[in-house]
């Protein structure tokens, strides 16, 4: 064996035999200028060359922004930051079919299969079936669930609640049902399965969301209601907040429903649409339009019987004034603040707990206003009208590069709610799955607490 304190061997010319001759400050010098040229060229051809630049919605961002913030190209093509992302997207989503397992046809149909999908795609809540059929469609779906990194579960469940199809409790049946017969639940004790709960009430829904899919992601519009619940079932470490469902007409059939005004032809300063509920803050704003009817509007809106707002007239309201209010209703999260987009209305969010998606790659402030609910009153129409209006046309125009984000469309599009989905997803891809009814043995097998290995697991199988 050779001596630890043996000389490393010299290195010699592989054509001559003798001594390399050594590195001198010259040499380093000109390797040091070597790279600069290469560094410099290469950056002036890439940018001589490329197809369209790509710029921080918010446009006057420094370069620390820039490399942490969602980018949009010239040709409205989305760019999401390598931090913690990636530079491509690389998923593998296995899509439940509701004839798969037991139970998961009552969850999607209701009790009798007569609720359609179309039925329930209709409205705010029909994020539930919109997510579900893209993802049937997408790239990154795959039949083999041993190369899977997440597990979609389809569910509609507050269309098939809304609709009569199942009552809570055979809500809360169906759904342990359904989980005790899947194996790949259990492995990793929920953490790759994904459900969408597209309403204020969040995994609620799910009565023992606590006991059974506290560990899954979950996919909602909601981040809050510990005004009517012990606990909230968002989580902001594994759970992605989605866009409320803006109806097509304004999002992606053209032309739109509606197209914005010019900010010089708008009547008010903000307006209200929306009933009351008996919440404070809604009350309060339909108290001030009634004291500053020039600046504020609250109209009466009917939302159902024969003298129903029509969708255009809603949105021909909602263009008409600068700012769109968004105060908190049953829960915290409003659909107007995804709307006011559409018509290019600045959303002032008057809901303390709401909270909104992609917050790790989108800077709100520069599209939008968050004013404290407990000051709603003339002092925020004040503030309002004390604006810029170059400051107004500047937010508008970020929320316009932004907006893409609040549309259902394929994550193989330029920019969509599903592109962003995605991203979030890439976040949460875990190599290795394990709970505490999994384990493994020296020859990499998985097996149960019986070990048996998990290619043997056999449904119905306990849950915890």
């Amino acid at each position: 064996m050779g001596s630890l304190t043996n000389k490393q061997p010299r290195i010699f010319s592989a054509h001559h035999g003798n001594a390399l001759p050594p590195c001198t400050r010259t040499h380093q010098i000109g390797a040091l200028l070597l790279v600069s040229v290469t560094f410099f060229l290469t950056r002036l051809f890439h940018q001589s060359f490329s197809p369209c630049t790509a710029t921080s919605f918010g446009g006057d961002l420094g370069s620390s922004d820039s490399q942490t913030l969602v980018r949009v190209s010239d040709a409205g093509y989305l760019s999401w930051p390598n931090r913690g992302y990636g530079s491509f997207l690389s998923l593998k989503i296995y899509v439940y079919e509701e004839t798969e397992i037991d139970g998961l046809k009552e969850l999607m149909r209701g009790r009798d299969g007569k609720i359609s999908a179309e039925a329930c795609v209709k409205g705010q809540w029909g994020t539930q079936v919109k997510i579900h059929k893209l993802l049937l469609k997408s790239r990154f779906r795959t039949r083999r669930k041993e190369e899977a990194n997440f597990f979609f579960v389809p569910t509609y469940v507050k269309c098939v609640r809304m609709m009569g199809g199942l009552n809570d409790k055979e809500i809360n049946q169906t759904f342990v049902k359904v989980l005790s017969q899947m194996p790949y639940f259990r492995r990793s004790g929920g953490r790759d399965h994904i459900f969408v709960f597209p309403s204020g009430a969040g995994a609620h829904l799910f009565r023992s969301w606590v006991t059974f899919i506290n560990r899954s992601i979950i996919l909602s519009p909601e981040g809050d209601r510990t005004d009517k619940k012990d606990i909230t079932a968002f989580n902001t470490w594994k759970d992605i907040i989605i866009p409320g469902n803006v109806e097509d007409g304004m999002t992606v059939k053209k032309p739109t429903t509606v197209e914005p005004l010019h900010l010089s032809k708008r009547k008010y300063l903000a307006n209200y649409l929306g009933r009351a509920q008996g919440k404070a803050g809604r009350l309060k704003l339909i108290e001030m339009s009634k004291k500053f009817p020039d600046k504020l509007e609250c109209p009466d809106l009917k939302f159902s019987g024969p003298e129903k707002l029509g969708r255009a007239e809603y949105f021909e309201h909602l263009r008409n004034a600068k700012f769109c209010l968004a105060p908190r209703g049953e829960s915290s999260w409003t659909l107007r603040f995804y709307e006011s987009f559409f018509v290019e209305c600045v959303p002032v969010i008057l809901s303390d707990q709401a909270e909104f998606p992609f917050q790790n790659v989108i800077d709100y402030s520069q599209i939008s206003i968050k004013w404290p609910s407990s000051r709603i009153g003339p002092e925020l129409l004040d503030y309002l009208e004390s604006i810029p209006e170059r400051d107004i046309e500047k937010m508008i125009a970020n929320g316009r590069q932004i907006r893409c984000l609040w549309v259902y469309g394929s994550e193989s599009q330029p920019c969509s709610t599903m592109q962003g989905i995605m991203w979030e997803l890439q976040r949460k891809v875990r190599q290795f799955h394990q709970s505490h009814e999994t384990f493994w043995l020296h020859n990499q097998t998985i097996v149960n607490k019986n070990l048996v290995e998990f290619s043997k697991w056999e449904p119905p199988m306990p849950l915890p």
